[in-house]
């Protein structure tokens, strides 16, 4: 998206009676903060690819400002700001709902619109499970759900027990579902077998699979879930040729759905607007996010399988789940303009062409590097995970916070980049890395510095 300059950013002026206002920059913020002994960067402004803090450091990262889109939602706010999607529709839902649609071909046949991705996986799961309840034979019967090691699936605790997040999963372990099991990641740098084939692995996890369904009795199961390329938890892995399809195939053979998650990988963020395009599948149920809207307003959606929506149709004719600002048209209009220009801008293959370019490039500077254990990803969403010992895989201890303290480096004037941080991969606890996501725009220059960047940051912080 092209760069859009902000209005001049003028401090508030203080009441002349009453509560003044505070200077945020003070140890009197009211912000409940993700760390609360330490105060995060303020961010004034935007310049490109840059945002700018109130000391003026310009910090490279991934997202663009675009005029078309603040123009977009300027316009709606004048129209109507709100309408309770219960009783009302309205024209920015249904504008955004018909483009997602189409571009699926018409395979998911409709949008449920949320604000965040962890709601777009939360419904998912409602619907799947009143989808079994709502077949001309009912399976009630339906209730066990099958997820990965090392996911990552929102932080509502419907969302977190699908996921396998153990960090943020340990101290609400008492109150999470019951009913959620997992099996391995398709994670070839560490699951694979000294001199497996692809076929073979791929087999492997497809048989661990079927294994699990047996286990769980295959009529009790509702869904297979899984990112269709891991996010920033596993650390950007692509799925290997064939994995999701044969998963697909044990869905199918034992009556489950398969909902993938591409809240991180989905809307253009891999080279096509779905990342299931690229494996052959078609899942029953599809969570997207961050791409949706570009980060301009809180948006995600649940798309669904025409399949999925004809059966609630004959059912019952509603689905049993309403969140109070679905669907709202704000955040539509914003994601609806966002939506047009990937189109009109033809950045589906920028994001293609650049990332090639970027992959080549980490591995030209980054291959060699005795600590940077692998590197992965596919179209603009990349990864490093780095180790103590190549030849081993060895990972650092985790008292070490190397992701963390990649990403506070990188934030020093002297390097300026926001380098996404991750930690656990290797096995829930071990394993470090870093993500890369430039914008969809993104130029040859700009994977230039960012490599630049990266490179200068992981030599300052591991030699």
């Amino acid at each position: 998206m092209g760069d859009y300059q902000p209005e001049t950013i003028a401090s508030p002026t203080p009441a002349a009676t009453g509560n003044q206002l505070k200077d945020i920059s003070t140890n009197d913020s009211g912000v409940l903060y993700h760390q609360l002994r330490q105060k995060p960067l303020n961010i004034v402004g935007g310049r490109g690819s840059y945002l700018i803090t109130d000391d003026g450091l310009e910090i490279l990262r991934r997202h663009l400002r675009d005029k078309r889109v603040h123009d977009a939602i300027m316009e709606q706010l004048q129209k109507i700001p709100y309408a309770y999607s219960l009783y009302f529709t309205n024209n920015a839902a249904e504008n955004l709902s018909r483009i997602l649609v189409d571009s699926t071909g018409g395979k998911m046949s409709r949008a449920f619109i949320v604000s965040s991705g962890t709601e777009a996986v939360e419904a998912s799961v409602k619907m799947a499970m009143q989808y079994f309840r709502e077949l001309p034979t009912p399976q009630p019967q339906r209730v066990k759900f099958i997820s990965r090691t090392q996911s990552y699936h929102g932080n509502t605790l419907g969302s977190l027990a699908v996921g396998h997040h153990i960090a943020r999963r340990a101290i609400y372990e008492s109150i999470l579902t019951k009913n959620v099991h997992h099996v391995s990641q398709c994670y070839p740098y560490r699951g694979m077998k000294d001199g497996e084939s692809t076929e073979s692995y791929v087999a492997r996890l497809a048989q661990e699979l079927e294994d699990k369904f047996q286990s769980l009795g295959p009529d009790t199961v509702c869904a297979f879930v899984a990112e269709t390329m891991s996010g920033a938890t596993l650390g950007c892995v692509p799925a290997l040729p064939g994995y999701l399809k044969a998963m697909k195939e044990v869905c199918e053979r034992h009556g489950a759905l398969l909902i993938l998650d591409e809240v991180m990988s989905g809307m253009g963020r891999t080279g096509t607007l779905h990342a299931w395009e690229q494996e052959g599948v078609v899942p029953d149920l599809q969570t997207i996010a961050k791409g949706l809207g570009a980060g301009y307003a809180p948006i995600a959606g649940l798309l669904v399988n025409k399949h999925v929506v004809d059966t609630l149709t004959r059912g019952t004719g509603a689905f049993a789940h309403s969140q109070t600002y679905q669907g709202h048209p704000v955040s539509c209009a914003a994601a609806y303009r966002v939506q047009q220009i990937i189109q009109e801008d033809n950045l589906l293959p920028n994001v293609r062409e650049m990332g090639e370019y970027l992959g080549c490039l980490l591995h030209e500077k980054l291959g060699d590097n005795p600590h940077v254990g692998d590197i992965r990803g596919r179209g603009l969403f990349w990864a490093l995970e780095f180790v103590q010992n190549k030849s081993t895989k060895e990972s650092y201890p985790p008292s070490k916070k190397i992701a963390w303290t990649l990403h506070a480096t990188g934030l020093k004037p002297e390097y300026a980049i926001s380098l996404m941080p991750g930690n656990g991969g290797a096995d829930g606890v071990n394993g470090d890395h870093i993500c890369l996501a430039p914008p969809y725009n993104t130029t040859k220059a700009e994977i230039e510095l960012i490599v630049d960047r990266a490179s200068k940051v992981i030599q300052e912080v591991l030699g």
